[in-house]
This record gives C-alpha cells, structure tokens and sequence, in this order.
C-alpha cells in the first residue's frame, strides 16, 4: 500500500511536475491544432460546412492532445528548475 502512496500522484503535482521534452512538443502542436482549427471554425467567411466539421473534430483532438501531453511526467527530471516550461 505504502509504494502506491508513492507512485500515485494527484493532478496538481502531474501538471506541476517536469514534461519530457517530447511531450512538451506534442503539447505545443495540440495547441497550434486547437487554435488554428477554432479559427476556422469562427472564421465570417462562408466556408463548407464539411471543412467546419473538421476544424471541429480538430479543436478537441488538439485539445485533448495538449491535455494529455501536459500531464505526461519525467520521472527524472534533467532539468534543475522542477517547473515545466
């Protein structure tokens, strides 16, 4: 039980903790997809609804990738400031 204690962290301390330089980029690309697709998707101009479709499916993909990249942790941190970037 005690080892679980250990190995288990709650939210705060994973989305605190250092990412690995991978996920780091994974994040930054879900959040390029998440912004890029929103703008399409509000864009004034009349654009085909199935484009809009897409840019929808695309913003909760990027979404969910930043989410999950976020919360990937290095369990050892190479980096002396223990903050992620």
């Amino acid at each position: 039980m005690l080892i679980l204690k250990k190995i288990s962290m709650n939210i705060i301390e994973r989305a605190t903790s250092p990412t690995p330089s991978f996920f780091k980029k994974l994040r930054n690309i879900g959040i390029l997809l998440a912004g890029l697709s929103t703008a399409i998707a509000s864009s004034p101009v009349l654009l085909p609804p199935v484009l809009i479709t897409i840019a929808g499916y695309a913003a909760v993909a990027g979404g969910v990738i930043g989410a999950v990249s976020q919360l990937a942790t290095d369990p050892e941190p190479t980096s002396k400031g223990g903050k992620n970037e």
